[in-house]
């Protein structure tokens, strides 16, 4: 990647909380990812169901091709150059829109992340459980220093329930949802439409959001999110 978009990508996170980088992800690539995650799939390997939603949850270790994916020097060394020379891949998930899982997601903020354990730290909670994995609200710094990178295995258009941002809304901390309602009333929402192999950045903390597809078709994304930071007593992430 170009120093050129590093420096790009870097000024609109840190001003809009998203960036949008084309064609990143090679196209065979893109169809080897596309056949791992399908045989997982296929085989119900943690897979995620809830009722509405399909999707798999600890992709990093469900799917070892995305796991070389996520390391891979184009992403490890933007995201070390966003984060700092110890970031790495700490969560990975798999959302695949479907004509027949077509859902709605509301707007929000990415609040929790995965660990491998619940330990009682001041600080972090509420605990919640995510297709059996430990999931918990950890200090507002640690949100901060987390970024997320959505790989784009599909074209994915305003009509195939594109992501949806507020920009800059990233830099007001945890946000009330009385408080998102106010903001969708002042801020123009911007449609994030990408084509397979692009690239999505976005701050966990950028209030998102993802309409049901008016015209449902495949929409599988890999969603994965990157920090240079260790938890707290004895905490680790999972991947």
């Amino acid at each position: 990647m170009r120093n050129s978009t590093v420096i790009r990508v870097a000024n609109e996170l840190q001003k809009n909380g998203f960036s949008l980088v084309k064609n990143v992800i090679r196209g065979d690539d893109i169809e080897r990812v596309k056949l791992a995650v399908t045989k997982t799939q296929n085989g119900d390997f943690s897979r995620q169901r809830r009722g509405d939603t399909i999707g798999i949850r600890n992709l990093l270790k469900a799917v070892p091709v995305v796991k070389q994916l996520a390391e891979c020097a184009t992403l490890l060394n933007l995201a070390q150059t966003l984060l700092g020379s110890n970031a790495r891949p700490v969560k990975g998930i798999l959302f695949d829109k479907t004509p027949a899982a077509n859902w709605k997601v509301p707007w929000h903020q990415d609040l929790t992340i995965a660990v491998t354990e619940r330990r009682e730290i001041e600080g972090f909670g509420p605990w919640t459980e995510k297709s059996g994995i430990t999931h918990v609200q950890p200090p507002l710094p640690i949100l901060e220093g987390l970024f997320a990178i959505r790989i784009h295995l599909d074209d994915c258009g305003e009509d195939n329930g594109a992501l949806k941002v507020l920009p800059g809304t990233h830099c007001l901390g945890r946000l009330s949802s009385n408080h998102i309602h106010e903001l969708r009333r002042t801020i123009q929402e911007v449609t994030c439409s990408a084509n397979a192999g692009d690239v999505l950045l976005l701050r966990p903390l950028l209030v998102h959001s993802s309409a049901p597809a008016t015209q449902p078709s495949r929409r599988r994304v890999i969603h994965l999110e990157y920090s240079a930071d260790d938890l707290p007593g004895g905490l680790a992430w999972h991947e």
